[in-house]
């Protein structure tokens, strides 16, 4: 050995430490390698191709190919690099033989092998085929990392060569289709399993497993520009999941949420638009069903669940009304399945479309028709107590009519009803449930709202008309009496008795009363108007009171009625009153003579009494509206609170009455009432004797000059009878 050292080294020109160096060398580490047997002489026996051993009853074969070796990583390497401990005087070599490890050399390659976690475990060595290097990068014919089999475009076939299923699965996955395309972003295996995401590595935590999977599609779905700039779901839709059921329950420790993997599967990922995806729209009920088993059986027995798997691509499925990324709960207010939106947002885009109910013969009036009965009013309201779609149909196994196992079915609706109105039987529900006006629907009701719509037009038309002259006239004649061309008559100041406090009693329980019903009843008839969302924002509770408040103001119209029917009948002023009322020939007479004075045909106004036709036609128009309306209303009433006593065709019919009614009431209200003690000009800014309960001698003489000139008469009498006892 010193021999071989002197022809490459002159010891005169060694320094002393280097020297004692290279003894050392000689001495203890170079006779390992004299020792050791070279690749030539492992293949003076190995290069046998019928070379083999027994090991525990099987046959295995010692050759090794020289050729596949040379190309291999490792050919610079000597055998003994990794077989460690054999004695080439020994047959066999080592007893037992060592397994060789991998990670002797490649130590740091462990954290990057992650994805078979057993690997972590034996240190690369032994065990089955997902534990060992070798199982992977073969023996003697390891290939180097960036190149041929395990180049960035063959990696995924390696992979599949154990994993047959899982790569089939993605080879037609858009992942693997972008992938073997050539688009670097595409996710290939070692993307996506380069950190834990499985059940092996995580053993029984889903929760933390699920998380992990999370993030991992996040990372490109979210995080990665390029990928959201090629994929079709914006930023706000993903991130939606967070805030959804499925999200917020996983990420408060549920383990059994659905995350990204339950919905769009692990390897076999495809766009919705593709029939073979997990969320292709016909696929999406088995898809969810893996976790509302229960839910997916009573959808696939209803009209929408045998639609769709019939393969009717219109037919709603679960995301149609529950949402997809952005799935909340059903008490949240933001979710369209919540009480208060179901009918608005998941029902109405069907049932309300033209084009789905010309395609399939359905009734496109059924959600027009429910939001203008009491419950849609009342829902849009904001009231979560009345009925909405889903109470009578059902949520998920909806069923047609005809059906004898639907919840509206004929036979079933007593039952069906009952579960909100007691004591409901077959008078409640007889009837049509979706009310329309249309002749050809309910004719009965088509002919009261059309009656109805001409009285109030005709009647507060004719008002109109009757007052704008009426104003003309009298504006003209105090701009005439202004400029000085008409002289005023003098008037005294004494005081006549209009109204005693029980009248003015009665009418301020009257007048209240038809105000508070007026503002009640229409915050239901129109629950969304701009009036109206100012009362609701006062109280969130608004249409829970307007109910409560409707009715005692009911109560109390009803009460002075009552007592105004007492007052009349049973005091003299009342009998009086009524009888100064009856109407009488002379007020059509005077009714003509005011009009052609008004016109200008005529120089003279009639003179009027204690109650002209104005005020005759107003308090009997308020007997007929009060009579109407407190009957309509207390069937309502009754039909609601005693189920079973009406029909719903008879509250059908109230409710028809009851309405159109109350615009009539309202509006003559408004046009003929408000007009002669408001804004008429002889009384301008207001007839006072509502509150004082007297008028002036000069609003007398212009309003009631006959009366007038009867009460001086017998003024004057008994000035008379008195001056002469």
């Amino acid at each position: 050995m010193a021999h071989r050292h002197s022809r490459f080294f002159n010891e005169k020109m060694l320094p002393k430490h280097l020297k004692i160096s290279l003894l050392i060398i000689g001495l203890v580490i170079l006779p390992t390698k004299i020792y050791a047997q070279s690749i030539e002489d492992c293949l003076m026996c190995h290069s046998d191709n019928e070379l083999t051993m027994e090991k525990k009853g099987k046959t295995i074969s010692l050759f090794v190919d020289e050729n596949v070796y040379n190309k291999s990583v490792h050919s610079k390497l000597n055998c003994v690099s990794c077989h460690k401990g054999f004695n080439p005087e020994d047959l066999p070599h080592a007893d037992p033989i060592k397994e060789v490890n991998c990670v002797s050399c490649h130590n740091a390659a462990l954290t990057k092998h992650s994805f078979h976690p057993q690997i972590l475990k034996t240190k690369g060595a032994g065990g089955g085929k997902d534990v060992s290097c070798i199982s992977c990068h073969g023996s003697h014919n390891v290939a180097p990392t960036k190149t041929g089999k395990w180049s960035a475009k063959n990696i995924n076939t390696v992979c599949g060569d154990c994993h047959k299923k899982e790569y089939s699965s993605y080879a037609i996955s858009n992942h693997g289709e972008m992938f073997s395309k050539g688009d670097e972003s595409s996710p290939g295996c070692l993307t996506c399993h380069k950190g834990a995401i499985t059940k092996t590595a995580f053993k029984d935590d889903k929760t933390a497993m699920k998380q992990a999977q999370e993030k991992l599609c996040l990372s490109c779905h979210l995080d990665d520009p390029d990928v959201r700039r090629k994929t079709r779901p914006t930023t706000k839709f993903i991130l939606a999941y967070d805030k959804s059921v499925h999200g917020k329950s996983l990420h408060t420790g549920n383990g059994d949420a659905a995350n990204c993997v339950d919905c769009h599967s692990a390897h076999d990922i495809i766009k919705a638009s593709d029939s073979r995806s997990s969320v292709y729209r016909l696929n999406i009920p088995n898809t969810c069903g893996k976790c509302h088993n229960e839910i997916k059986n009573e959808y696939s027995e209803s009209v929408h669940g045998i639609s769709a798997a019939k393969g009717n691509i219109d037919s709603p499925v679960c995301t149609s009304c529950h949402g997809e990324h952005n799935i909340l709960k059903h008490t949240d207010p933001n979710s369209p399945v919540a009480y208060q939106n179901v009918s608005l947002m998941v029902c109405s885009p069907c049932h309300a479309s033209v084009k789905l109910s010309e395609k399939y013969g359905l009734s496109a009036n059924r959600f027009k028709t429910f939001t203008e009965s009491y419950h849609g009013l009342a829902l849009r309201g904001g009231v979560a107590t009345v009925a909405n779609c889903g109470s009578c149909h059902g949520a998920h196994n909806i069923k047609p009519s005809t059906d004898p196992t639907s919840s509206v079915y004929k036979d079933n609706l007593v039952k069906t009803c009952g579960k909100c109105h007691p004591g409901a039987n077959t008078t409640f529900v007889t009837g049509k449930i979706h009310v329309s006006l249309e002749e050809k629907e309910e004719p009965i009701l088509y002919w009261i709202a059309t009656i109805y719509i001409v009285l109030i037009v005709t009647i507060v038309g004719g008002m109109f008309l009757h007052n704008a002259v009426d104003f003309y006239r009298k504006g003209k004649i105090r701009k005439l009496i202004q400029s000085g061309e008409i002289k005023v008559e003098k008037h005294g100041h004494g005081l006549y008795l209009r109204m005693t406090i029980s009248e003015r009693i009665q009418h301020a329980t009257m007048a209240i009363s038809f105000i508070i019903l007026v503002i009640t009843g229409f915050m239901l008839r129109f629950p969304e108007s701009w009036w109206v969302s100012h009362i609701r924002d006062i109280s969130s509770h608004a249409f829970e009171y307007r109910s409560l408040i409707h009715r005692i103001a009911a109560v109390a119209m009803i009460a002075v009625s009552l007592y105004h029917l007492y007052y009349i009948l049973f005091t003299p002023r009342g009998r009086q009153l009524v009888i100064d009322l009856l109407p009488r020939w002379q007020d059509v007479k005077d009714a003509i003579g005011v009009a052609k004075f008004n016109l200008g045909l005529s120089n003279q106004k009639p003179k009027l009494d204690r109650f002209s036709y104005v005020e005759k036609a107003e308090y009997w128009a308020l007997v007929w509206g009060t009579v109407i309306m407190s009957v309509t209303g207390l069937i309502m009433w009754i039909y609601t609170d005693q189920a079973g006593t009406f029909s719903k065709l008879e509250w059908d019919i109230a409710r028809t009455i009851h309405y159109y009614e109350a615009w009539l009431a309202f509006l003559a209200i408004v046009v003929w009432h408000f007009y002669f003690v408001i804004f008429n000009p002889d009384v301008y800014p207001m007839n006072l004797a509502w509150l004082k309960g007297t008028l002036t001698e000069e609003e007398m003489a212009h309003e009631h000059p006959l009366e007038l000139e009867r009460l001086k008469k017998q003024q004057n009498q008994e000035n008379s009878e008195n001056s002469n006892s």
